[in-house]
């Protein structure tokens, strides 16, 4: 299928974009486009309205990608992607080039993630939210929406992109959408195609571990941590193993560590490697303080400007 035949408009450069009769949603994208983006689409669609427009971009970033990780390996799958797109109620996709994106070769000035960028998976891979950051600040331009849909599933990257927002004075909402999970509670990710059939059965020890550490909440921090890394832990014993990079407990909005006396929403956030797929996933919790009980229901964690 050529992109004159696509089901869903697509556009090249930033210039030949429609206007918006009325509000403009955007969902961001590296494509390789799975069930997850899906509910990002329809997110997006259900808040735009009949007269509102959603626009989805495809680019794959290439200053997200450190020098040892798998820029050429990631999928380019355009044409799979434009059905996904259109199936959810895109509008149209802007599937720019590299040279679109940045005319003049890699920026000079890039927008700088700060502390909290160089945390979890920022210490995992330097430099890797400098680059989201800076693509999102791009297209966030290019595309002027007035609402902008991002997955829950990376956590911290959707922090960073409210505090750019709200430090930056973009004029833009950021609304954050639960992660999707397949029926056996797998994160779904466009890397998931990466395992094997062995691999994959190993890798639901994240979302058991999560589910482990829900289960601990009315007994404290503490309690939490222990219980996801008794998981993991064991998992790391399985065959294939589960190599976990970090597991970590920290705040929404700054993603440091939270104190065994902490009470309030929180983030437990894994990474782990099965075989050579990097996976993450990650829960919002309510804690109560160690020994402590549970206070109330999490609050909807919604959306943010």
């Amino acid at each position: 299928m050529t992109p004159a035949e696509a089901p869903v408009r697509v556009v090249r450069t930033a210039a030949d974009l429609p206007g918006a009769r009325a509000e403009r949603a955007v969902v961001m994208t590296m494509g390789a486009l799975h069930e997850g983006h899906a509910a990002l689409i329809r997110a997006a669609r259900a808040h735009a309205g009949p007269d509102g427009q959603v626009v989805v971009t495809v680019f794959v970033n290439p200053l997200q990608f450190g020098p040892s990780e798998d820029l050429d390996r990631y999928p380019r799958t355009l044409e799979a992607d434009l059905r996904v797109a259109a199936e959810a109620g895109a509008d149209v996709v802007l599937a720019p080039s590299v040279e679109e994106v940045y005319p003049g070769g890699e920026p000079r000035v890039r927008v700088a993630a700060g502390p909290v960028g160089e945390r979890l998976e920022g210490a995992s891979r330097p430099g890797h939210f400098d680059g989201m950051l800076t693509v999102v600040a791009k297209l966030l331009h290019l595309t002027a929406p007035d609402v902008a849909f991002y997955g829950q599933k990376d956590a911290q990257q959707l922090a960073l992109i409210q505090g750019m927002v709200r430090d930056l004075n973009f004029p833009v909402r950021i609304v954050g959408v639960p992660t999707v999970r397949e029926s056996d509670g797998l994160a779904l990710s466009s890397r998931n195609r990466y395992l094997s059939d062995a691999e994959r059965r190993s890798a639901l020890a994240l979302h058991r571990a999560l589910s482990a550490a829900e289960a601990a909440t009315e007994a404290g921090p503490d309690a939490v941590l222990r219980a996801a890394r008794e998981v993991l832990d064991a998992a790391a014993r399985a065959e294939p193993p589960v190599r976990t990079d970090y597991v970590a407990l920290v705040d929404p909005d700054g993603f440091a560590d939270v104190p065994g006396t902490y009470e309030g929403e929180a983030v437990l956030a894994l990474a782990a490697r099965v075989g050579a797929t990097r996976l993450i996933d990650n829960a919002r919790l309510r804690l109560a303080p160690s020994g402590g009980t549970r206070r109330g229901p999490s609050p909807d964690p919604g959306a943010s400007a």
